[in-house]
């Protein structure tokens, strides 16, 4: 792994808060299909919060054709009083638990399992809960990811993945195996390779050079041919060529138009460019990865713990810590309220256990 103890709790910690701070920022403007990155754009001039860094500001009196999503209010500058509920962070702090329990042996089955003991039916979304339907109706991997279930290749496995990278510091290989394991019971294809892509770039990013490295130590481990891989590597192509973010991104949607805001693949070519163009600075990435917009919450919430982990717990501006108050609400059952810190303890703890 390479990392002493103490680099390797910071960079865990970082990891945490990152993917916490990332979520919140995108989270009054999760709706693709209405917010835009023009609109989220439009909103930041009116707000005059351009360039963006901190968390977004309240809408202003009378503003119209912006409104942001319910619950907004303790999402935003000045409303922010611990991390607010949702299922990016849900899934992340389920499967802590899942590896505290079942270790990295776990089954798909237990997955399964574990959402069915732990996290309410109606905290789930699109293929999360066609799955959970069908374990309640007693199907087993991996017909619980195929039966009636039209999401099969959306977001969801990928905001699952953090995790596994934390849990697996420097390992890609490892940590998108243990994705994959999760990922199964609910996604197939780029469902699937954009967790495994996600757990790897998480993993990488502890010890690789830059983040181009660690995009790239992720796309090792899932089928070069895929429509995932290809779509990060075109994205990868045009940072290099030297195109702007905006027209990049402009692009990069032309080429995936047609899969709805949703889909893992568009949401996988936003989160790339927020990370190539955040150039390794926090604020900076998961602003534009949320800029980018699609599913603001979970690219934003995935940007942030890549950013978070490559620069640490300690290097983090305070105007995005400070307002956590070092803590998580939660739906999962006995872990509303725990702190973030106690959660990155207990990472670190798994990683020396698995060790």
């Amino acid at each position: 792994m390479g990392l002493v103890h103490g680099e390797l709790a910071d960079r865990i910690l970082g990891g945490w808060t990152g993917r916490i701070a990332g979520n919140m920022l995108g989270k009054p403007v999760e709706q693709g299909d209405h917010w835009t990155r023009a609109r989220i754009d439009a909103y930041l001039r009116l707000t005059g919060a351009l360039p963006l860094t901190d968390y977004l500001p309240p809408p202003p009196p009378g503003a119209e054709g912006f409104a942001l999503r319910p619950g907004w209010e303790r999402c935003v500058r000045g409303g922010i009083d611990g991390s607010c509920r949702d299922d990016d962070v849900d899934w992340s702090i389920l499967t802590l638990h899942l590896l505290e329990r079942h270790g990295s042996s776990f089954t798909t089955e237990q997955v399964g399992e574990e959402w069915l003991l732990r996290l309410p039916y109606l905290q789930t979304f699109t293929a999360e809960r066609v799955a959970y339907r069908n374990l309640a109706d007693g199907l087993r991997p991996p017909l619980t990811a195929t039966r009636d279930n039209p999401y099969q290749e959306w977001i969801g496995a990928l905001i699952r993945a953090d995790v596994y990278g934390w849990a697996c510091p420097g390992d890609p290989r490892r940590a998108a195996s243990l994705a994959r394991r999760d990922a199964v019971l609910s996604h197939t294809g780029n469902g699937v390779y954009g967790a495994m892509w996600a757990a790897a770039l998480v993993a990488a990013a502890f010890t690789a050079p830059d983040v181009r490295s660690a995009l790239e130590a992720g796309l090792e481990r899932v089928p070069a041919g895929s429509r995932l891989a290809r779509t990060v590597r075109n994205a990868i192509a045009l940072h290099g060529a030297g195109l702007g973010w905006s027209e990049a991104l402009t692009e990069l949607a032309e080429r995936t138009a047609g899969l709805g805001w949703l889909h893992t693949v568009p949401n996988a070519a936003v989160l790339t460019a927020g990370l190539l163009y955040g150039e390794g600075d926090f604020s900076r990435t998961i602003a534009l990865t949320v800029r980018g917009g699609l599913d603001t919450d979970s690219t934003g919430a995935t940007a942030g713990s890549v950013a978070g982990v490559r620069c640490g717990a300690a290097a983090l501006p305070p105007q995005w810590v400070e307002p956590l108050r070092d803590r998580v609400s939660s739906a999962v059952f006995g872990y509303d309220g725990v702190r973030i810190t106690e959660l990155a303890e207990r990472t670190v703890r798994l990683v020396t256990r698995e060790g």
